[in-house]
């Protein structure tokens, strides 16, 4: 995927709205399209909370399948595994890499995995990158290990980064990542388990990104292709759809 298409301009305005649903779960907003990344019924209940999109992307494997099952059907991927929560049934749902065009949206599914050791001991992942209105965002889902440079000219350049914390990551190679990537946007996901914990691994993450102090939370991260900042911005976000 590139930089930009050559109908940029027409983008330099429109809003692009990220949020924040627990776990690894996010989801973009744009007039092109919405997207939920890493829905699971683990992270958003099996009714999805109110979570809508046109297109529903799976990094892995549901991390909680006993979980996810249920009691009540709702749509698995081809592997089985995953079971879509019943609001995300009618969404288009992608969890291969590959490259794709969907309601005007281009994403690029890129191989990766969860662990070190080319998904041997926690099996593969794929990270998205979304072209929605313009801005480039890519979602790592729970990568375990550092970029290589093909898995880096796969990606390519984005705006802003969604990376697990707490996760299969320590906040060394979280920020190692985020350094690969060179994106001015980072947007940290708390993924452990225990909030707790979650908390402390996002502070040793801010620890080696040089933030003395935590950025003030925020409901959503509202952004266009043309206010994209300068310079590297760390985006802490509320989670939404708790309870």
């Amino acid at each position: 995927m590139g930089r930009r298409s050559p109908f940029s301009l027409v983008w330099q305005n429109r809003r692009v709205e990220i949020s924040w649903y627990g776990g690894g779960c996010v989801r973009l907003r744009g007039k092109e399209g919405t997207i939920a990344a890493d829905a699971y019924r683990s992270v958003v209940g099996p009714t999805g909370r109110g979570l809508t999109a046109d297109i529903v992307t799976y990094s892995h494997a549901d991390p909680h399948p006993e979980v996810s099952r249920g009691k009540r059907g709702g749509h698995a991927a081809p592997d089985g595994r995953v079971v879509r929560p019943t609001s995300l049934e009618p969404a288009f749902q992608l969890d291969g890499p590959g490259e794709y065009e969907i309601r005007h949206v281009l994403i690029n599914g890129v191989r990766t995995y969860r662990d070190d050791q080319k998904g041997a001991i926690a099996g593969p992942n794929v990270a998205f990158v979304y072209e929605l209105d313009g801005l480039h965002a890519v979602h790592l889902g729970d990568i375990g290990h550092p970029l290589t440079e093909g898995m880096i000219g796969e990606i390519g350049a984005v705006d802003v980064v969604c990376i697990p914390i707490g996760g299969r990551l320590t906040a060394v190679r979280a920020s190692e990542l985020v350094a690969q990537l060179d994106a001015n946007l980072v947007v940290p996901l708390a993924v452990a388990e225990d909030e707790a914990e979650g908390q402390q691994q996002v502070a040793r993450f801010l620890h080696e990104m040089g933030v003395g102090q935590a950025p003030a939370t925020q409901a959503r991260l509202v952004v266009t292709a043309s206010s994209v900042p300068q310079e590297l911005t760390l985006i802490m976000l509320e989670q939404r759809g708790r309870g």
